[in-house]
């Protein structure tokens, strides 16, 4: 059972809420490493000063972020200020790295930001003042063992430090030996942290305690040096976290005893205890002069990138030309076209909301006729792999669209089986193995075009559906179409779009479309290979991290929609951060990236008699006690 972080009369002792940014710099020498130092002053004089090796959770008061980053406190001072209260002076050192680090590293004097802290474990000095103490910090990591350094007597302790370039954080260390070793040897003893702290040099010293905070793989190396002599370590670990205080069990750390909660059990612990994930070996990277390959060929179709421009928010190609250059693009999906022109929905439209946006445009278009003699032949002249998404609301809508595609120079049609179909109730046709595979036979028959098919997150599961429409002739899968969901205008106490349902996408819908990616292209991996299409990953694609993360899960490119707003560069962005991210990691092209994320995990079966079967075999197992429940 934790215990309150409270007095006897109630107060809190942790501190909660606004502080004024004092400073933000960069430290010199160091390209993405910033000291930020805030003062708080004390709401209660039960609030307490940071312990070295505790941190705080802290994020700009206005953010793009959700949640507060972990910050080790590299230093604390105490002291009270003109009107007689408590204040804290705190200082952090954050590498700028994520979404997070970027807003605190570029925060300015005045600018407000969240803080809660101190939190967490602090480091336990030893309990023999005679004792040898060895200190060791890496990169980042050395802040909160700096802070611990800067507690201890002057001269009692030797600190190693390691950096990748120059070095940082060691101001206020007054070591009886200061050792530092560089990556490319700018600083100090050139190489990683062995070369100064190897098992020799550390039987040589005959340290009784080490004290260590910095990357996993150094940390795991100190570890094992110490269990194997035998000497006391205590290292500080590092993890995500959500609420910080040891409520929400997301930052467990495995141990010899079990779970422990890195934000509270931690993040100091006995080294002892810690049981370390077996290292990934690292991908041999490409040659200096050897460029990895970006291009993809989906259904017989070539993209120079596995980049397309997402159905609705491309339109037909033109719009972005002046902004941003299309070359870019491996491919341009159109905007949705039926065979009869559509006016669209009236009222609202769109509505930005936390994670992405909702938007119930209807379908507005000029039909197939006027697309086909007037907008098709402008999109084919910008270079990238022609799609065209085609929509209806029956069958026979769909099918005379289809016949007027075929005879274009389109090089693919993406069929939204997403869309309502009338004669059943407005339901989409792809919600359903059994009308999906109806409508995408219907198509078929009457196109010999490469056949994409879209399918929707509504569907409650997409596995079946895509084995259905691969089945019925499709040549490729997309997916995921955005997903249902309501805005309330409370001030007009009724639902702000007239349809009521609007559909929701952007960057909050990347995990629910991955997932179901990662699910569909396992399943198709089922079917014998020469059975097997190519899937196109969809929902929430903002970076090139997101592409790596779809094309991993088994996806053979990736189409981009609502991140266009923002950045109408994204394309290149995602091509640039792929090519560089091929390079480093030893990706010659994308299919052997492709699919590598897929692994054998247990399930139920999905085989012909039933989608799960292992669970009807359970149900038999253990009737009996059914049975027995039934008569209560």
């Amino acid at each position: 059972m934790d215990l309150a972080e409270i007095d006897d009369n109630g107060n809190g002792i942790l501190f909660y809420g606004e502080t004024v940014v004092d400073k933000c710099e960069i430290v010199p020498g160091q390209p993405n490493v910033y000291l930020l130092q805030t003062t708080e002053v004390t709401q209660r004089n039960t609030q307490v000063a940071p312990l070295p090796g505790q941190f705080y959770l802290i994020k700009t008061k206005i953010s793009n972020v959700t949640y507060n980053r972990p910050i080790s406190v590299y230093r604390s001072e105490e002291r009270i200020n003109s009107e007689g209260v408590k204040e804290i002076m705190l200082q952090f050192l954050i590498l700028e790295k994520g979404r997070g680090t970027q807003e605190l590293c570029h925060l300015r004097p005045g600018d407000k930001m969240s803080i809660i802290g101190p939190l967490g474990t602090a480091w336990q000095k030893p309990d023999d003042s005679h004792k040898k103490i060895c200190i060791v910090g890496g990169g980042i990591g050395v802040a909160p063992v700096a802070n611990f350094a800067s507690s201890l007597p002057a001269k009692s302790y030797d600190f190693y430090a390691s950096f990748k370039s120059g070095s940082y954080g060691l101001e206020y260390v007054d070591a009886n030996e200061l050792k530092i070793t560089t990556d490319d040897g700018s600083v100090g003893i050139h190489g990683m942290l062995p070369a100064a702290l190897s098992k020799e040099a550390i039987q040589k010293a005959g340290y009784d305690v080490i004290y260590a905070c910095g990357p996993t793989p150094a940390l795991n190396y100190v570890k094992t040096v110490a269990d194997e002599l035998g000497i006391q370590c205590w290292i500080s670990m590092e993890h995500r976290m959500l609420c910080g205080l040891g409520a929400c069990l997301g930052c467990t750390l495995e141990t010899t005893e079990g779970l422990k909660r890195c934000c509270k059990d931690g993040p100091v612990f006995d080294a002892k205890k810690i049981i370390f994930e077996k290292p990934v070996p690292r991908r041999t990277p490409l040659p200096v002069d050897m460029e990895p390959d970006l291009s993809v060929d989906i259904a017989g179709v070539h993209f120079k990138y596995p980049t397309m421009a997402s159905g609705g928010t491309f339109a037909f190609g033109q719009n972005f030309r002046g902004v941003s250059d299309v070359a870019h693009w491996g491919g341009i999906v159109s905007k949705g076209v039926t065979f009869e022109p559509r006016e669209g929905n009236h009222g609202e439209r769109c509505l930005e909301v936390p994670g992405g946006n909702m938007n119930s445009i209807g379908l507005q278009n000029p039909g197939i006729p006027y697309y086909v003699k007037e907008l098709l032949p402008k999109m084919i002249g910008l270079g990238p792999a022609i799609i065209t998404n085609l929509a209806g609301s029956d069958i026979e809508s769909y099918v005379e669209g289809a016949k007027l595609l075929d005879k274009t120079d389109c090089d693919m049609i993406e069929l939204n089986i997403s869309c309502p179909n009338v004669k059943a109730a407005g339901l989409a046709w792809g919600l359903s193995a059994e009308t999906a595979y109806y409508c995408v036979s219907a198509v078929r028959v009457v196109t010999s075009k490469p056949l994409m098919v879209k399918l929707s997150p509504n569907a409650a599961d997409n596995r079946p559906i895509a084995i259905a429409c691969i089945k019925a002739g499709a040549d490729a899968i997309s997916l995921v179409n955005m997903v249902h969901g309501v805005a309330i205008d409370i001030e007009k106490e009724r639902p702000f779009f007239n349809n009521v349902h609007a559909g929701y996408s952007g960057p909050g819908l990347k995990p629910l479309a991955l997932r179901i990616v990662y699910d569909v292209v396992e399943e198709i991996n089922k079917l014998p290979e020469e059975q097997r299409v190519p899937v196109v990953g969809i929902g929430g694609v903002s970076t090139w991290q997101d592409a790596v993360e779809f094309i991993m899960a088994g996806a053979s490119a990736v189409e981009i929609g609502q991140a266009k707003f923002t950045n109408p560069d994204v394309a290149m962005d995602i091509a640039n951060g792929l090519r560089t991210f091929m390079k480093t990691h030893g990706y010659k092209n994308i299919e052997e990236m492709r699919g590598i994320a897929q692994v054998k995990k247990p399930g139920p079966r999905t085989d012909e008699k039933g989608h799960y079967q292992d669970l009807k075999d359970m149900i038999l197992k253990d009737k009996p006690v059914i049975a027995n429940l039934s008569h209560r």
